[in-house]
């Protein structure tokens, strides 16, 4: 085990050092609030596929992504892996639509308002913040875990640092922070990763002997037609392609980009990347059960599938490689972390002129970084409380499952009402949480319509895939019986009235 006092300075050097990196690069930038938000126009190929990659490569890829495959094998390892590539790759396309249809735009709420109106529109905020609450949450809980089964840190003080020192950098400088972090760390997290997968490969023997481990502990694991597995990895697809359509932090970068063709490159890029880097990274949870002491039965007072790779490591290397890990999960964590900030931040800047009258550039900014620091606070202290990260992602993951196609749906469709967009995305909701197993005791404790919820799908398949083929046939239909047309010219002036010095806002 490394001491706590070493862990505790490198998570205080690297957490400092990309703090001062952030303030410093942004010290000079453009002080609107439209720069701020979503750094309009500056980022190339390089840096725009740097900053998918690293937002993607979260603490969840070293926590809840081998959970997925100790518990469910090879199958939920490629149902990963394919859920982070296909909203990548929908990316590649949505975005030159969105930069098209509201070229002075700066959130997917924003989007909202000015396709559906006031009612999809408070529907659609409530389920992006939530998720990306519960995302930040999820990192926090994933990190302090980390750190406590290797280091013996109290859960506390590493999600008050990471909170507090990311905080501090996207709060100054906003996106363009975020981004040039994002590609330091994306230098740095790939060649690490690389380092640690092949160091634990040749620990154990060998790519044959690791195989033989898993075969010989739990053969099912390696079975591509273990049924458990592939309804589990299917699930997980539906789930992560709904929650990645609703997740700012992908709308940001889609205007941060020089023009529409780097934009659809760097999610093309990305595409490739972050499916690799899921599998591998889900690969090493069938790999902690052939060679480490981890337990998949949730019941289980011992069950630590949840930081299976860091059961796997700690097993394998000594302690100064298993401090390289230690700095691996930091620079994960801080990578997704200051995303999700700043992608709530925006959303706040964003929407408050519809709240308050005529608020200036100071108001803006104070109003997004108060509601940014309490999202921070109330993470930290789901964080001290959840027992998985992955059973935390499912949660957010079935918000945007049933909301992601109608709110899509309305950048190709004329048809499609804010009302039946509403409707196919509440009752969308309404059948994933009918089967979903992580809300049951609530579920079921509801007057009379606890007593007609059918049983509860325990591998999520038909929660996840429920929520979202149900939004999306609804939708569909929906569109189908409208006679309504909308037209597609009146976006282009989302977001065209000054409200801030630089900042945009649309006037309705």
């Amino acid at each position: 085990m490394v001491s706590t006092t070493v862990a505790l300075g490198v998570t205080v050097v690297t957490l400092a050092a990309f703090a001062a990196l952030g303030v410093w690069y942004t010290r000079e930038q453009d002080s609107s609030a439209d720069d701020f938000l979503t750094a309009r126009d500056s980022v190339g190929e390089g840096r725009m596929t740097a900053t998918l990659v690293a937002s993607v490569m979260g603490v969840w890829i070293l926590l809840s992504a081998p959970e997925a495959g100790a518990g469910f094998g090879i199958a939920a390892v490629v149902g990963y892996a394919i859920g982070e590539a296909v909203p990548m790759l929908a990316y590649s396309r949505l975005g030159p639509r969105v930069r098209e249809l509201l070229p002075k735009g700066h959130s997917l709420t924003e989007y909202a308002h000015a396709r559906y109106g006031s009612a999809m529109y408070g529907f659609v905020v409530l389920v992006s913040a939530l998720y990306m609450f519960v995302f930040v949450a999820a990192e926090l809980t994933g990190i302090a875990s980390a750190l406590s089964l290797v280091a013996g840190v109290p859960q506390w003080q590493t999600a008050m640092l990471v909170g507090g020192f990311v905080l501090l950098y996207t709060s100054y400088g906003g996106l363009r922070a975020t981004i040039v972090t994002d590609t330091v760390q994306a230098v740095l997290v790939l060649p690490i990763l690389a380092v640690v997968v092949g160091g634990v490969v040749f620990s154990l023997g060998g790519p044959g002997a690791v195989y033989a481990g898993v075969v010989e502990t739990n053969p099912a694991l390696v079975d591509p037609g273990f049924l458990p597995g592939l309804q589990f990895g299917l699930g997980l697809a539906f789930a992560i392609l709904g929650a990645e359509l609703v997740n700012q932090t992908w709308w940001q970068r889609i205007y941060a980009g020089r023009d529409s063709d780097t934009v659809a490159r760097g999610f093309r890029n990305a595409t490739l990347l972050n499916s690799m880097l899921v599998f591998v990274a889900a690969l090493l949870g069938v790999v902690a059960v052939g060679h480490a002491n981890v337990v998949t039965d949730t019941t289980s007072a011992a069950y630590n599938a949840d930081v299976a790779f860091f059961v796997l490591v700690e097993s394998v290397f000594g302690e100064w490689l298993l401090l390289g890990v230690v700095l691996l999960a930091l620079l994960l964590v801080v990578s997704s972390v200051d995303s999700l900030f700043s992608a709530l931040a925006s959303l706040v800047t964003a929407d408050l002129p519809r709240l308050l009258a005529d608020p200036d550039d100071r108001t803006l900014r104070l109003g997004a970084r108060a509601l940014t620091a309490v999202v921070a606070v109330a993470a930290i202290y789901v964080s001290l409380r959840a027992r998985s990260v992955l059973r935390l992602f499912f949660f957010a993951d079935l918000l945007g499952a049933a909301v992601a196609f109608p709110l899509v749906y309305g950048l190709y469709s004329r048809r499609l009402t804010g009302s039946g967009a509403l409707f196919s995305s509440v009752v969308g909701l309404a059948i994933g949480l009918a089967y979903f197993p992580d809300l049951r005791g609530v579920t079921t404790a509801l007057p009379i319509v606890g007593d007609l919820l059918p049983v509860a799908d325990p591998l999520y398949l038909t929660s996840f895939a429920g929520a979202f083929l149900v939004s999306t046939g609804l939708a569909l239909l929906a569109a189908r019986l409208s006679s309504g047309a909308f037209d597609f010219d009146s976006l282009a002036e989302t977001g065209g009235v000054p409200v801030t010095d630089g900042g945009t806002e649309r006037d309705d």
